[in-house]
């Protein structure tokens, strides 16, 4: 009986094949049942998901994480609309021989959720939406302005991007963002390549047209769905999480209060729970 891996900083990068593109992604948790796909965020790469929120998951679920094509150790070029990243999104999950999957996604990760269930129905049968918005959300198209404002700002603190744009700017958020980083750093060995300044600028490209596109309509959207962000989000405005939520019937809303973007990590204790009982229903 092989061990099974339950901690992310201990999952071993794989790579599989898929329309000449060779993504890499990792697993871990019990396999059988199905699994929770990891969708990850702007500018993101398999090293930026939190193990305090991925393990509790993988402790009862089994988990895959990916990087997308053009990302971290993925090859090719990053697509410049969000639909064609969910198509090959799509390419991936099928190229793992996988039928059906529950979402876990968070901000650019959410958009391609949505973009991929609106289009695959039958393959998804339960989502998590988390610090993101839909096709059309007012202000979305302000996204890159901000990132690079906080890009700016952290480097003339020497500090991480996301301490800026995840976090809120006081007594709470500060001590919450340089904890989060930290347990970024956990894994060691075998950590992902670097995002590249294109893809990334690629990425914003999308979410603006994203921001800009006429609103999908969600109500085709039948599957569980749990919705989670902080009060003060800045990146993808919280009252978007509202937006989804009343357009996707019967989901679930839960908002952090004194937490920004990443709302979902500043209270990992209290979300993490919730999303393995969502998860397990």
């Amino acid at each position: 009986m092989s061990t099974v891996i339950t901690a992310y900083k201990d999952a071993p990068t794989r790579t599989v094949d898929a329309g000449g593109v060779t993504y890499a992604y990792r697993e871990l948790g019990p396999k059988g049942g199905i699994p929770v796909v990891f969708f990850v965020h702007l500018a993101a790469t398999l090293d930026n998901w939190d193990p305090r929120i991925i393990d509790p998951i993988a402790a009862e679920h089994h988990v895959i994480a990916f990087d997308n094509r053009g990302v971290g150790a993925s090859t090719g070029r990053v697509p410049d609309s969000i639909e064609a990243m969910a198509d090959d999104a799509y390419t991936f999950v099928k190229a793992l021989g996988l039928d059906k999957i529950d979402i876990f996604s968070f901000s650019l990760g959410g958009m391609i959720a949505q973009a991929l269930v609106v289009k695959h129905p039958d393959l998804v049968r339960k989502l998590v939406l988390t610090g993101t918005g839909p096709a059309g959300g007012k202000d979305i198209d302000k996204v890159a302005g901000i990132t690079y404002y906080d890009i700016l700002r952290a480097t003339l603190t020497r500090s991480d991007p996301k301490e800026f744009l995840f976090f809120n700017r006081n007594a709470t958020g500060k001590p919450a963002a340089r904890a989060f980083v930290n347990r970024l750093k956990e894994r060691t060995a075998d950590r992902d390549a670097e995002m590249k300044v294109k893809a990334f600028q690629t990425q914003l490209k999308a979410i603006k047209k994203w921001g800009r596109s006429a609103p999908a309509d969600l109500s085709t959207i039948t599957q569980p769905t749990l919705i989670a962000n902080g009060d003060n989000d800045r990146m993808v405005p919280s009252v978007l999480s509202e937006d989804l939520h009343r357009r996707i019937k019967d989901s679930e809303l839960v908002i952090y209060p004194d937490s920004g973007h990443g709302g979902i990590f500043q209270y990992h204790e209290q979300f993490a729970p919730v999303a393995v009982e969502f998860l397990a229903r």
